[in-house]
């Protein structure tokens, strides 16, 4: 990562905070010390007078985003296959692409996803995919934090199972806790009608030896759900849970086809979910049942899900459908509050990728935030911020943006990556792929 001189110690003066904690918003200051808050408050402490400050006059400041499930070097296929349905989608356009792809094409699209995030004001996002060294080393090198996992799709020879399973241990052991503590790694069968049954309880097994957290594809359409019936006699909820998943810390992403049934069994085993709505809408997947989630206990996240199925990576735009959607879907315009729609983005983020102290702006939290330019009409006037950030808001307000206290976009540039480099780079890697 390309160092950026940020101070041990310094503060954010004349600073109005969106938490994310109840309450909602601070005017004042805040201390940042060795990539933690260590102080946030309307007073600023006595010692910290002498410290070196950023002035938050005409900014928004709240916790950096949290994007909880998604395939980042699918960048390179934004566009190239849209208004399909899921299947079709994947077996004629997404996966006969993929299978072209090197590690260099990964390397390329994952630091044009990360380049789109950061900028967006995301600080954190998980990765399933594919060559995911050259993931970790886009990480590494732009200094966002993320939670990877090598995802394995078992509908191969059990030669080839053995591979991708070594190597998706392999991985695990040499990234978990690097880039300095940013990187974190979960075990990822990519979904239960992509890998046989044994081969998930393989995983469960890697993920006990390697104590580390699992993630999956889960009933994302109704057709998935029933071929899972079809070939197991059991929904996918059901099925997992009997192969002994939900045994390790778990999160699945999309859950948009759930009984009342299946919602208490992931609650009682505290699973998490990632709600991906801008993706399920597109691929006219379905609308997952959020609000019933939230009410049963469920940690429920938001994720952009792939840039070729969405085909952005604003999160903004994702807290804002998840608030919207479930109003309308329901007819209860208080299905999903915009500060737990926020929560959803941020603190539930964190809390789904099983990272600790991350998520809000507090003493003891890592100091991943972001400043909005409020200084716009569509911040006006001042009422709730909260409001704002959800109904308002979108990725090209962000003006700054640290991690682990650590400023890693300032007005608007990059200030870890070469931004022209990445768009050349995407580009040709891309054109690369139609002439393979």
């Amino acid at each position: 990562m390309t160092t950026t001189n940020s101070p041990k110690k310094w503060i954010v003066r004349n600073g109005v905070f969106a938490t994310a904690e109840a309450g909602g918003v601070v005017r004042g200051c805040m201390v940042v010390e060795d990539g933690v808050i260590a102080y946030i408050g309307e007073e600023e402490p006595e010692d910290a007078r002498d410290l070196p400050s950023v002035d938050g006059k005409g900014l928004l400041f709240m916790p950096g985003l949290v994007n909880s499930h998604g395939h980042t070097a699918m960048s390179l296929l934004r566009g190239y296959g849209d208004d399909m349905v899921l299947q079709s989608w994947l077996q004629e356009k997404m996966w006969p692409m993929e299978a072209k792809f090197t590690s260099g094409d990964v390397y390329w699209g994952s630091s044009l996803s990360i380049m789109e995030m950061l900028k967006g004001g995301t600080t954190t996002f998980l990765d399933m995919y594919d060559h995911m060294d050259r993931v970790a080393q886009a990480v590494q090198e732009s200094g966002i934090r993320a939670s990877l996992t090598r995802g394995v799709i078992g509908l191969c020879s059990a030669e080839e199972q053995e591979h991708k399973l070594a190597e998706a241990i392999r991985f695990a052991k040499d990234w978990h806790g690097g880039a300095d503590g940013r990187i974190t790694v979960m075990m990822s069968p990519h979904a239960p009608y992509t890998c046989p049954p044994d081969y998930i309880e393989r995983f469960v097994q890697a993920a006990h030896d390697l104590d580390l957290p699992l993630h999956t594809h889960m009933s994302e359409t109704a057709a998935e759900v029933q071929q899972n019936v079809d070939d197991y006699g059991l929904r996918p909820v059901a099925h997992l849970e009997k192969l002994g998943f939900f045994s390790r810390p778990s999160m699945v992403a999309h859950g948009v086809h759930l009984t009342d049934e299946e919602i208490e069994l992931l609650a009682a085993n505290r699973v998490a979910v990632s709600h991906n709505p801008g993706s399920n809408l597109k691929l006219a997947s379905g609308v997952a049942r959020v609000p019933e989630l939230l009410r049963a206990g469920v940690v429920v996240s938001l994720g952009t899900d792939g840039p070729a199925s969405n085909n952005n990576l604003d999160m903004f735009e994702e807290m804002r459908l998840a608030a919207l959607i479930h109003k309308g879907v329901s007819g209860d315009p208080t299905a999903v509050p915009a500060l737990e729609a926020l929560r959803m983005g941020t603190l539930y983020g964190a809390q789904s990728l099983y990272i600790d102290n991350l998520g809000t702006l507090a003493a003891g939290m890592k100091a991943d935030f972001i400043a909005l330019d409020a200084e716009q009409a569509h911040f006006l006037p001042r009422t709730d911020y909260v409001s704002h950030i959800v109904y308002s808001a979108a990725a090209q307000d962000v003006r700054h943006v640290w991690v682990d206290g650590v400023q890693v976009v300032k007005n608007r540039e990059c200030l870890t990556l070469d931004e022209e480099r990445i768009r050349f780079e995407a580009q040709s890697a891309f054109e690369g792929l139609l002439a393979r």
